[in-house]
């Protein structure tokens, strides 16, 4: 893979040497038209509304239709949480925006990213801005909704007209911009988020449990893009979830010491060999991953030479297992936002959010 992705910026970096100014000029009016499209939108959402607050809830992002109801029923449920507020969603992933918009999995949407839509919310010239983030830790993708609303505060976006800095100076003086956290935003204390949704998952799950395993399966970031070392909230949640029962267990597709192996090894050491095993998506959406790395079910997702994309239903099948992929809407895995409990600290994060200087600098102290 590393040798894959140099030859590609090895590609891209030739492709730019060739690109003539022209190409350049419509490649910045292609920028500029993203923009304008948004502006549009966004504007005439709130003539409509007449309302003066926006809520943007950022996605890492999806290609499947049962996500993009998950999304769509999450608009509803803020925007009755805030009724004073204009919500919008966007997809924070090039890749999946790109995707969808092309409807790799037969629906097609049209999502955008944080930047595009907060200048655009920021060119309606709201009073107040919530921006809050649908991932689940506090990781890499977090770090990146907060740069991207750094960025959108310090004018930091090429336009067809720049933001209003007088604007922008208002709402830092009011402090009227706020950054929601993600899901496992806490640990420590009453009412911490890793507590909270073990109670809400083991609510869900109670039955399945009192039958067998039940596994969660996360994203998790690689140990070099570790922001924050937040990869630590899924043994933290395993832990809490373990004084509901002993049969339930955390992993990830991505962090070191957290892969189905892992989980698999914590099983058998805890006496867990046989026997049902309940497979759940530990993400805001089920999309890709659930479908496939968790659910995949057949020959391609059993057999692979070094194991590493064997679905973790061939795993544990072929493991000694009666592996289980609860179904919910439209005969669909489910995401956490589906859980209405769950969804729930999320709006708190929103409802309870920190003006964005003061969240930046609870995660950086030094700065």
């Amino acid at each position: 893979m590393k040798i894959k992705f140099f030859i590609m910026m090895a590609v891209l970096a030739a492709a730019s040497v060739f690109t003539s100014c022209d190409d350049e000029d419509e490649s910045a009016k292609n920028i500029v038209s993203e923009y304008e499209v948004n502006d549009k939108v966004v504007a005439e959402q709130k003539t409509k509304s007449g309302k003066d607050e926006a809520v943007l809830l950022v996605a890492f992002g999806s290609t499947w239709s049962n996500s993009f109801a998950a999304f769509d029923a999450t608009k509803k449920a803020y925007e009755a949480a805030f009724p004073n507020a204009d919500v919008y969603v966007c997809f924070s992933s090039d890749i999946c925006i790109n995707r969808a918009s092309a409807g790799e999995n037969g629906e097609a949407r049209d999502y955008y990213e944080p930047r595009y839509l907060l200048h655009a919310i920021g060119a309606a010239k709201y009073a107040k801005i919530y921006v809050q983030s649908l991932q689940v830790i506090p990781g890499e993708e977090f770090a990146n909704v907060v740069a991207c609303v750094k960025k959108f505060m310090n004018n930091g976006y090429i336009a067809s007209a720049h933001l209003d800095d007088v604007y922008l100076a208002k709402l830092d003086a009011d402090k009227a911009i706020f950054l929601g956290m993600p899901l496992l935003n806490t640990f420590e204390g009453d009412g911490n988020d890793v507590d909270e949704v073990a109670k809400q998952l083991n609510d869900v799950c109670k039955d399945e449990v009192a039958k067998g395993v039940v596994a969660f399966m996360g994203h998790g970031n690689p140990d070099s893009y570790d922001a924050f070392k937040a990869n630590v909230r899924y043994t933290q949640l395993q832990t809490a979830l373990q004084k509901y029962s002993d049969n339930y267990f955390v992993g990830t597709v991505d962090a070191p010491n957290t892969y189905k192996y892992d989980v698999h090894e914590n099983m058998k050491s805890a006496g867990k060999t046989s026997g049902d095993i309940y497979l759940h998506c530990l993400m805001s959406i089920a999309g890709d991953h659930a479908h496939n790395d968790m659910a995949g079910q057949g020959d391609e997702y059993w057999g692979n030479e070094d194991g590493e994309d064997d679905s973790w239903f061939e795993y544990f099948a072929h493991n000694g297992y009666t592996a289980n992929v609860p179904l919910g809407a439209n005969n669909e895995p489910s995401g956490l936002l589906e859980i209405p409990g769950v969804l729930n600290v999320w709006i708190n994060h929103t409802k309870n959010a920190d003006f964005l200087e003061d969240a930046y600098h609870s995660m950086y102290p030094e700065e």
